[in-house]
Order: C-alpha cells, then structure tokens, then sequence
C-alpha cells in the first residue's frame, strides 16, 4: 500500500480466518470462517497466460469450519481483516493482515474480465504484485510476511 488514506473512507472491515488443507500448487484447498459462516473452497491451477482458474466453494457448517481451523489445516492460519470499498464500477478489498502477518496490507480489485481497463489507481494502492505468487495467502502459510527479511519486502 501507498499510504493509508483509504481508511479514512470510514468503511468497517469483516474479520476473517482461513487456512489451508492443501496448498500445492495444481490444487488449493481452503478453509475459511468470516463471522458466522463457514466455507470450504477447491481452487485449481490458473490456465496458461490467464488468471483464471476453476473455483467450487461450498457453505459448510460453522462447527467444522472451526474444528478443521483448529485441527487440519497448516499453520500459521491467516487472520486479517477485509475492508470493501467500492470506487466507481469497481470495488477493491483490502485486507489487513494480523498473527504471523502482521503489518502486512495489499488491495486487490475483482474485475469482470482480464482485460478490463481499470482507469487511474486512487492514491492509496501501491506497487503491483499480482505476478509475485509470495503474496498469495497459501504462500504466506509456509513464509509468513513477518518473518521476510527487508530485501524481500523490496523485490
């Protein structure tokens, strides 16, 4: 992130907690709970040249989803809190890392199609990772934000 300016919008954050029950890279599996529900989600691996990848994500119940937290998945889990804030036709989530993440913030910006044109940046986003796959939640389990040393944050 630039700076902090998008907490000024005043928008309120969900709290999140999610780990992981596989996090090879032809298949991540998911487990996350943000308040009181629970899902499981199944990604795949992202087709060449594109970000796209196949997703399925089922609601499953809240007491398994906290029991696979506490018992299955890898560690550290990831705790953040997400704030959306929409801008335009667009609607960016930033995410506010906390444990084994801490300091950590990235925005991130869903868009209808790759191609999509996303017109100026506001002022708050920083330099572009999407292509760093460090920054991917499953990556964080296995090398936590925290423990990057400052030539790593610079890359």
């Amino acid at each position: 992130m630039q700076n902090d300016n998008w907490r000024h919008l005043g928008v309120a954050g969900e709290l999140f907690r999610q780990g992981f029950l596989s996090t090879v890279r032809e298949r991540v599996v998911r487990v996350r709970v943000v308040g009181e529900r629970a899902t499981l989600t199944i990604k795949g691996i992202a087709q060449q040249q594109s970000f796209t990848r196949a997703e399925f994500e089922y609601t499953i119940p809240l007491d398994d989803g906290n029991y696979l937290l506490e018992q299955l998945c890898e560690t550290p889990l990831i705790e953040k809190r997400r704030y959306t804030i929409p801008i335009g036709a667009l609607v960016w989530e930033i995410d506010e890392f906390f444990g084994d993440n801490q300091g950590l913030i990235l925005a991130e910006v869903e868009l209808q199609q790759e191609q999509q044109e996303i017109g100026s940046l506001p002022d708050w986003v920083g330099r572009e990772i999407t292509y760093d796959a460090r920054y991917s939640n499953a990556s964080l389990v296995h090398h936590p934000w925290g423990r990057w040393s400052p030539e790593e944050r610079n890359l």
